[in-house]
C-alpha cells in the first residue's frame, strides 16, 4: 500500500469546549497523547498538527467576481461546530487511521479525514 497524507480536521461545539471542567479538559489532552503514541506505534506518522483559537479570533479573506478582497472578522459559518484543530498524517493504512481518529472523539465532535493532494510527482 502506498503512503499517503491526510489532514485530520477536528471540529467541535466551542461552548461546550469552554464548559468543560479543568479534570475534564486534562484528559481530553492525555486522550490526544494517548492518540499520537497509538499513532507512532501502529506506523502512523503524524507530520504537523495544531490546537486553534476560538473562531471569533479567526479573519475571512474573500475576493468576490467584480470586487475587490473583502475582509472581515470570523467564523465563516454561524454553526455550534466550528474548527477546532488538526493533524496532519502520513500513513499507509487510511482504516486504521480512521479508528485511531474515532476513538479520539467525544460526543458532540466530529472529524473529517481528507487527503492531501500529492504534487511531487509535477
Amino acid at each position: 500500500m502506498t503512503t499517503a497524507r491526510y489532514l485530520v480536521l477536528l471540529h467541535g461545539d466551542e461552548h461546550v469546549w469552554a464548559a468543560r471542567d479543568e479534570r475534564l479538559r486534562e484528559r481530553t489532552d492525555e486522550d490526544h497523547r494517548i492518540f499520537g503514541a497509538r499513532c507512532a506505534e501502529n506506523g502512523h506518522k503524524i507530520v504537523g498538527g495544531e490546537e486553534l483559537q476560538h473562531s471569533s479570533t479567526s479573519i475571512l479573506v474573500r475576493r468576490p467576481a467584480d470586487g475587490p478582497i473583502q475582509v472581515t472578522e470570523g467564523p465563516f459559518a454561524e454553526t455550534a461546530e466550528q474548527l477546532g484543530g488538526l493533524y496532519l498524517v502520513e500513513t499507509d493504512d487510511l482504516d486504521d487511521l480512521v479508528q485511531l481518529v474515532g476513538a479520539l472523539q467525544r460526543e458532540s465532535e466530529t472529524a473529517e479525514i481528507r487527503p492531501v493532494v500529492d504534487h511531487s510527482e509535477v
